[in-house]
């Protein structure tokens, strides 16, 4: 019986002990309530036990207790900080979030940025941005770098890089690029322009780098047709019109010939490893000679691995 008695004593927390007036005097029993049955209802342990040797049981299991307390409120204040650190690192992914992508694509002429452009602007909900179209904007809003590429233009010279510069910086200090994030197209041209960039402190996430073989890019360019009614571009072998009144009525812009395009490409190769230096840490090579969706998943999955790494 004592045995029973002591391992059902060792089983208890010192919750179990509870104190209750029973005939004479404090005698202290185990209450049906702090017992998981009903087995030693009404049992006078102090008596069984003796009065030492059952206090020494009640401090045991009460340090017991309160060890279980101390380790309970321990692992309420690791998970008060885990859930600390994810808020935290939530934030920081919505902040990165909210400011968006900063992308910069590079390409020879006829590399099929413009293509690409739009898959990306689509897929990551970038702003757009060519310097052709920033520097009429600018000069249409008359600010203060537009006056002064105005005054460039008009009289027949350059746009100098410190002004481009200018039209830049105020571009990607608009509201929609410091939500929304930007990709620059085609632009810097030169490490000089990329040197600019870096002194006006406009940095990007990821740099894009099309290659096509220039075999490839001049037959693209030679083949290529713009319909002076519509807009619409076509390519002699790759997607000509199927409307022979279309095809009649297509024209060739004068700079689009063997000869003009190879001279293109000559600039283009004279300044592009200057400019590919100037981002190697953020820079992913894409091969552009594959159909335009294929050439877009491979810059999806370079542009998030880079971003994300």
């Amino acid at each position: 019986m004592m045995r029973i008695l002591l391992i059902a004593l060792a089983a208890c927390s010192a919750s179990a002990f509870v104190p209750a007036s029973r005939g004479v005097g404090s005698t202290k029993v185990f209450s049906s309530a702090a017992l998981s049955g009903d087995d030693f209802e009404g049992i006078d342990m102090e008596r069984i036990l003796g009065t030492k040797k059952f206090k020494k049981q009640i401090k045991k299991f009460q340090r017991i207790a309160k060890n279980k307390v101390k380790a309970a409120d321990q692992e309420a204040v690791k998970a008060s900080n885990r859930e600390t650190h994810l808020a935290a690192s939530a934030g920081s992914n919505d902040e990165a979030a909210a400011t968006g992508l900063k992308l910069l694509i590079c390409g020879a002429p006829a590399a099929g940025k413009g293509t690409q452009c739009a898959f990306i602007k689509e897929k990551f909900g970038v702003v757009h941005l060519s310097t052709g179209d920033m520097l009429r904007a600018a000069v249409a809003a008359e600010t203060e770098v537009g006056k002064q590429a105005k005054d460039f233009m008009e009289s027949g010279k350059l746009v100098p890089d410190e002004v481009i510069i200018g039209i830049v910086k105020d571009r990607l200090d608009e509201d929609d690029c410091k939500s929304k994030g930007w990709l620059l197209d085609g632009f810097p041209r030169t490490e000089a322009q990329a040197q600019a960039l870096a002194d006006a402190g406009i940095t990007g996430d990821c740099f894009i780098m099309l290659n096509v073989p220039d075999s490839d890019l001049v037959e693209r360019v030679v083949g290529r047709r713009t319909d002076p009614v519509t807009g619409e571009i076509y390519h002699m072998t790759f997607s000509p019109p199927s409307d022979p009144e279309v095809l009649a009525r297509l024209e060739q812009r004068s700079d689009d010939t063997e000869e003009k395009v190879k001279v293109r490409l000559e600039q283009y190769h004279a300044n592009v490893d200057a400019v590919k230096g100037s981002y190697t840490d953020i820079s992913v090579e894409i091969v552009g000679t594959g159909k335009p969706d294929e050439v877009f998943k491979a810059i999806d999955a370079a542009v998030s691995a880079k971003v994300s790494a």
